[in-house]
């Protein structure tokens, strides 16, 4: 099995605060990275300026692609997430 890649991923509070409480498991983003499932993504809290020192650590738990699922574009990925796998407020 491969090692996962480690991702840091800046991320807008609306949605961090969503990711955090559970209401959201999910990353849509470019494809610019070959996103793995298994992979991990450090959730960077940024407020368009700066970043604001809160993260979250999730794991990829799926992706769907354009072929898989036509609602998505070309060159983007929906990443399924786990729950926060350790979090620093």
């Amino acid at each position: 099995m491969k090692t996962p890649t480690v991702h840091e991923l800046k991320i807008t509070p609306f949605y961090f605060e969503l990711q955090l409480s559970g209401m959201k498991r999910f990353e849509m983003r470019c494809n610019d990275r070959n996103y793995q499932v298994g992979d991990i993504l450090n959730l960077n809290e940024w407020d368009g300026e700066n970043y604001t020192g809160r993260s979250m650590t999730v794991e990829v738990t799926c992706m769907l692609t354009p072929k898989e699922f036509d609602a998505i574009v070309e060159p983007f990925v929906l990443l399924g997430t786990s729950e926060e796998l350790e979090a620093v407020l």
